[in-house]
């Protein structure tokens, strides 16, 4: 025979979900125009009317599912009394009734799934809100320079071309191997590849106190939710289907679920962590002779700087991340500037953006070589990730950050181009000729290598 809590099973967990993996819905629900105009700053398409739509069914479920649970239990109760007295015909025509609550409650339970399932779509395919510091647009907002443009009395070489005399990096055989947009670095190009990393790697962990890391370069689904590129921007990804696994586009996506589902103690705030990984991105699309060479690729390396921090702290923690950037650059001896993003040119789960572009002197242009963000608790309402204040209360959400500390690629480009000579040498900077035992590239007739003298 059935008992009162036999009618009860599968309706908690619903009525238990909470809507913590995205925007905060509380928000939306408060002041859904303000947050619509935030977001359309952002994409004009933006709507949220089948999120609002999902969200008041849902409650509406709720409340429904709750009702009938409630006279469930009750008629539960009532059945066991009547059957302690013995009145069976009586509890007999009282259990027909509650088949039919329990019924149609679990109707009601897979239409609750529906509307849950369809508001967590809306929800996750919202970027962040931008910042009310971040510019309306359409331009970036240029903040600072650093050091001089060089100067040459002779036509600047690109750094393909550059590359190609001094024999450090082939993308025609990279080709063979792989296809388009490959690198392959070879000779003392493999070694300068390697030593930048290391010295940025390094760097970080001594002079700017973050800790290591070395994570795996590929990642489930649910680590690329948490971090925002699923599920909108799943063409970008490399995919493995027979393992479920994605191939990493930036080591902030590993980065990002660390401390998922965890509550960390206020004190150990903030947590600045580096990592180097090789990163993959499909980056659909056609690309003019300006994007060639190490511009524009399916494969490069990076050494990524991401902090856990308060929200109190967030944005003081983006000047340092910032700083920390910057003083990759200026160690080079390069030419760079930085530069406030508009709302329609941050990515999806940032709410402000500040990039550093190095200087390329052949192409006479600027190019993003860190990218810096405050995604405030975006990645944390999605991947669950709190603090516990330090003088009580409930547990917060923490803010994430995330920057490049640097990609090597367009640095690489850029460490060629402004320090090449006239009859096609490079100087190196300071702290890659230490390492490598070199101070200038130079290349004979037939393409080969010999060294410098220190």
């Amino acid at each position: 025979m059935k008992t009162h809590t036999d009618y009860n099973l599968g309706i908690i967990p619903l009525l238990k979900l909470k809507l913590h993996t995205m925007l905060d819905i509380q928000k939306i629900r408060e002041d859904p125009e303000g947050v619509l105009a935030r977001l359309r700053c952002r994409d004009p398409s933006l709507s949220l009317d089948r999120l609002l739509k999902f969200d008041s069914k849902r409650r509406e479920l709720i409340r429904r599912v709750e009702s009938l649970r409630h006279e469930l239990n009750r008629g539960s109760e009532e059945v066991a009394k009547l059957q302690r007295h013995g009145k069976k015909e009586e509890a007999q025509g009282l259990i027909a009734r509650l088949r039919e609550l329990s019924a149609e409650i679990k109707a009601l339970e897979r239409e609750l799934g529906e509307a849950e399932a369809g508001l967590r779509e809306e929800l996750l395919s919202l970027p962040n809100l931008p910042h009310e510091s971040v510019p309306m647009g359409p331009d970036k907002v240029v903040l600072r320079e650093w050091g001089e443009k060089p100067e040459f009395d002779f036509e600047p070489k690109n750094h393909v071309e550059l590359g190609r005399s001094l024999g450090i990096f082939d993308f025609e055989r990279a080709a063979k191997i792989a296809a388009a947009r490959f690198p392959l670095y070879c000779g003392l190009g493999a070694l300068l590849e390697l030593s930048l990393l290391q010295w940025m790697f390094e760097l970080h962990v001594r002079e700017h106190g973050y800790i290591p890391i070395l994570p795996p370069i590929l990642a489930n689904r649910r680590s690329f939710e948490v971090s925002g590129q699923l599920p909108k921007f799943a063409d970008e990804l490399y995919y493995c289907p027979d393992d479920g696994l994605f191939l990493n586009p930036t080591a902030e996506s590993l980065l990002a679920n660390l401390h998922r589902d965890e509550i960390l103690e206020e004190e150990a705030l903030p947590l600045r962590y580096v990592a180097y990984t090789p990163c993959f991105r499909r980056e659909a699309g056609t690309w003019g002779e300006s994007q060639r060479g190490l511009i524009r690729m399916h494969q490069f390396n990076k050494v990524e700087l991401f902090h856990y921090t308060t929200p109190e702290r967030s944005y003081a923690e983006l000047d340092e991340l910032i700083s920390n950037a910057e003083v990759v650059l200026q160690c080079l001896g390069l030419h760079y500037r930085v530069t406030l993003l508009p709302a329609d040119d941050l990515a999806h789960q940032s709410a402000k953006t500040v990039d550093i572009e190095a200087w390329l002197p052949a192409q006479g242009r600027y190019y993003e070589v860190s990218s810096c963000s405050n995604c405030e608790d975006f990645q944390a309402r999605r991947g669950n990730i709190r603090f516990r204040p330090k003088e009580g209360g409930k547990p917060r959400f923490v803010h994430t950050l995330n920057g490049s500390g640097l990609a090597t690629s367009r640095l690489f480009a850029a460490i060629l181009e402004q320090n090449q000579q006239a009859d096609g040498s490079v100087t190196l900077p300071e702290v890659l000729a230490q390492r490598v035992g070199i101070d200038v590239l130079r290349c004979t007739t037939s393409g080969e290598l010999r060294r410098g003298s220190r």
